[in-house]
């Protein structure tokens, strides 16, 4: 807020500069509910895991195209209910669709395993996209957060800020390429059940440490901007100061 702005809202300029870091303070501190927002928020773990355990259970117990029914029938049931509760709409349709894919996947390879294999092979691709982002030097967490919001690219020459969003851009790189890891291994060794165990259990604890991460680096690149704008205006001060000698 300039001084003129704060003028018109009719504040000091002095509280309009203890507001600004304020505002910064807020803004870098939405990712983490924006981030929980779009994951489904808590309850997000329980819904996107029951079609898993119901698709098992039931292709252990019967066939596979029990299974695929059933665990279209139970996401198409989640998504209702959770309508219902006027919760956010976009995760209860991603929930439909990723099972609905996931199953047309396991109906064409004839085998359950397959239910797990779009998991699978977007662990390997994510992985990929958010590694080679930071050999660019375009790490996808500050990209990704700039664009959002709006607030340009100029972190990219704060070494600080951008060493920031290289590590959580690496700490979304290891998730991804852990799940890889595992998951291909237990699908090679038809271990159908323990596949459903990682891809539930491998799922948000890990998404929940890289977002701790991500939520430092993106409050760690605004308070650097902060200081560098605040060494500016310092240096800016002594320049415009008049010699004495």
């Amino acid at each position: 807020m300039s001084e003129r702005d704060a003028s018109a809202a009719g504040l000091p300029a002095q509280d309009a500069a203890d507001h600004q870091p304020d505002q910064t303070a807020q803004r870098a501190a939405e990712p983490e509910k924006t981030l929980l927002e779009q994951m489904g928020g808590v309850g997000g773990l329980a819904y996107s895991a029951v079609p898993i355990v119901v698709f098992v259970l039931v292709s252990s117990f019967t066939s596979l195209m029990p299974a695929i029914w059933s665990a279209i029938g139970v996401a198409i049931a989640i998504a209702i209910f959770r309508m219902v509760r006027k919760e956010p709409l976009q995760p209860a349709i991603s929930g439909v669709l990723g099972v609905a894919v996931c199953s047309f996947i396991a109906y064409r390879s004839g085998d359950a395993k397959g239910f797990f294999l779009l998991g699978i092979w977007t662990s390997l691709i994510y992985g990929g996209v958010f590694l080679v982002s930071v050999l660019a030097r375009w790490p996808l967490v500050g990209v990704a957060w700039s664009a959002l919001n709006g607030l340009g690219f100029s972190w990219r020459k704060q070494r600080r800020a951008l060493r920031g969003y290289d590590l959580a851009t690496l700490a979304w790189t290891v998730v991804f390429a852990a799940k890889y890891v595992v998951q291909q291994w237990l699908y090679d060794s038809d271990q159908t059940g323990w596949l459903a165990f990682a891809r539930i259990a491998m799922g948000y604890p890990l998404t929940g440490l890289a977002l701790i991460v991500t939520v430092w680096a993106i409050r760690r690149a605004a308070k650097v901007a902060e200081q560098e704008k605040a060494e500016a205006r310092e240096a800016g001060t002594l320049d415009s100061k008049p010699s004495s000698g």
